[in-house]
């Protein structure tokens, strides 16, 4: 009887591809597990791969959970790596891997597999949360291994018979879940050149988005993500909805040159409207909500919690330890932000929160002002003091050699 391995499938050419390879080369019995996380269409997914060779097909709707458990948390973090990606698909890899443990559990498997090529961050993210999750399991990676480049892939599926989404003059790969659109290879490698408008699929063009503005007002409890426009949402609704709404004005659109995990440097195009939006409003209500020194130190939790999720170590230590300190200061993190769409831009215009830290009557410079300004020069006094003893004693010195 043959050994059993489930192929994480997403029913593109890698993963299509790897079906017919893992039989012809190991011997292997195919399990697919297909995982929905949204945004991308899975229908008859399971029919293609039991027409390539698989011997099982499994579809797991996932949605929900990866907004509650994976996007949430990260939102709430404000994880962004360096400074533009918002993380869609490396915070699904991890979800990814912990469910590809339980089938191969379930199916007795003695190997799992996934498509990534061995230039990615991807094979990382895989290998390294299932060596935390299921260290007994064999892991195997196809792309990385059979050394065909992605024209000699395309005629490999064509010699047999397996039905691919891309061609060799239009050779996409994207990656969708409810948090991005990932888009890479093909014009996109030349960091020259522009992305055409055919790389998009979630976003207008700026040029082609309504000339009138439109306004979202966005309701957070604890700095999740509840209401949209005063109506409750689920987790994975609230995103679908924003998705579709942002897209239309042309929001999300990402283009930047990234630091792989495995040391290069890659051009890398994205489409995430809801993250743009949810990243930007959020941010504005802990502005009202948090204290400077909260603000100040969350930062940097910020950037450490963005790049354990690139780098793979979602089921680290780590990571439980700064969700600990984020959840603490969500605490207030409740109210509404109001966002203005238009043209490509999201732009917050307006926030509002119960336990607010703004106070108008410190704030304002018109009548009812309650700032007490004689306070004012002491305080510049006390403030200063230690830079002008510092001064006299030691800088003006130093300025004098």
């Amino acid at each position: 009887m043959a050994e059993r391995v489930v192929l994480a499938y997403s029913g593109g050419l890698d993963t299509s591809v790897a079906i017919r390879w893992l039989k012809e080369k190991y011997g292997y019995d195919v399990v697919t597990l297909t995982i929905d996380l949204g945004g991308k269409d899975v229908a008859g997914v399971r029919e293609k791969a039991l027409e390539v060779g698989a011997v099982k097909a499994e579809v797991v709707d996932a949605g929900e959970l990866f907004a509650r458990s994976y996007v949430f948390p990260a939102l709430k973090a404000g994880a962004v790596y360096q400074g533009q990606y918002p993380l869609a698909t490396a915070l699904g890899r991890p979800l990814i891997a912990s469910l590809l443990a339980e089938v191969a559990m379930e199916e007795a498997a003695t190997a799992v597999a996934h498509g990534c090529t061995g230039k990615g961050n991807d094979q990382v993210r895989f290998e390294v949360s299932l060596a935390a999750l299921a260290p007994q399991l064999k892991v195997v990676a196809p792309a990385r291994e059979w050394g065909m480049t992605r024209e000699e892939t395309i005629h490999y599926a064509r010699e047999r018979d397996i039905p691919v989404p891309v061609t060799v003059s239009s050779p996409y790969s994207t990656d969708e879940n409810l948090w991005g659109r990932s888009i890479e290879c093909g014009v996109l490698e030349d960091p020259w050149a522009e992305p055409p408008e055919d790389a998009y699929s979630w976003t207008r063009s700026v040029t082609a988005a309504p000339e009138q503005p439109v306004y979202v007002e966005i309701g957070f409890e604890q700095g999740v993500p509840a209401l949209l426009d005063g109506r409750e949402r689920g987790a994975s609704a609230l995103l679908t909805e924003l998705n579709t709404l942002a897209g239309e004005h042309g929001v999300g659109r990402i283009d930047h040159i990234e630091d792989r995990l495995v040391g290069i440097k890659s051009r890398e195009v994205y489409e995430a409207p809801a993250a743009t939006v949810l990243l930007q409003a959020h941010a504005a209500l802990e502005s009202l909500t948090l204290s400077r020194q909260q603000l100040r130190f969350k930062e940097g939790v910020a950037q450490e919690y963005a790049a354990l999720i690139y780098d793979g170590l979602w089921f680290s230590a780590m990571r439980h330890d700064l969700d600990a300190y984020v959840e603490s200061t969500q605490r207030f993190v409740s109210g509404k932000v109001r966002v203005k769409l238009l043209k490509g831009a999201a732009t917050v215009v307006g926030r509002r929160a119960p336990h607010s830290l703004y106070n108008h009557g410190l704030a304002t410079y018109d009548k009812g002002d309650e700032f007490d300004q004689s306070a004012a020069s002491g305080f510049i006094h006390l403030w200063g003091l230690p830079l002008k003893v510092q001064a006299q004693s030691q800088l003006r010195e130093e300025d004098d050699r």
